[in-house]
């Protein structure tokens, strides 16, 4: 079983923004796979499918983005997953807006969602699909710049960047996480 995590905060208010990117893949997968069976648990919406062959659950956590770790460990003790099978989504400062890139395990970088996530987890290998929302411009603030929404330019890449990751989630699913990096995460040459 697989326990696949978008990272965000729950309320209208922080709908769409940069820092909700996990949630809006993880609405994408949900459409792509027909999800209707939401509900409340472990301080989260979740949703179980089978995607080939294999069971997934979805997530939001809704216990806002610093305190992630408190569901995705609640659901990871409750069904016996182990770390290697939790993915989680989230959006990332040092990528460039649009960027996507997969990692299966590593520090939290600053990420506060992460960060708890590491800390209930007690591991850091557990595999990160981490969409670029770059470094904030025009003398806005770090928060104002996550907990903001994209504009101009940024608006089409990161809608791209947001379809890419979803189809690089199905990729790790179909293929293995190993095979998905080498399909889906940018190579050296296109990094300039």
């Amino acid at each position: 079983m697989k326990l696949i995590a978008g990272l965000g905060n729950p309320g209208k208010e922080y709908e769409h923004t940069r820092h909700n990117m996990g949630f809006d893949v993880v609405d994408e997968l949900a459409s792509r796979w027909h999800v209707l069976n939401w509900k409340e648990a472990f301080k989260a919406e979740i949703a179980t499918v089978v995607v080939h062959g294999e069971k997934v659950c979805l997530m939001k956590p809704l216990t806002y983005m610093n305190l992630s770790g408190e569901a995705v460990g609640a659901a990871a003790r409750f069904y016996k997953i182990d770390a290697e099978d939790i993915w989680v989504i989230c959006d990332d400062l040092d990528l460039p807006a649009g960027r996507t890139r997969i990692r299966k395990k590593g520090s939290a970088g600053g990420h506060n969602g992460l960060k708890s996530i590491i800390a209930h987890l007690g591991t850091q290998n557990f595999t990160r699909f981490r969409i670029g929302v770059g470094h904030p411009q025009d003398g806005h603030t770090v928060v104002d710049h996550v907990l903001g929404k994209p504009y101009g330019e940024d608006i089409a890449r990161i809608a791209e960047a947001k379809k890419h990751t979803a189809d690089s989630v199905e990729g790790a699913l179909e293929m293995g996480v190993d095979k998905a990096m080498s399909a889906f995460n940018p190579h050296k040459e296109s990094r300039k």
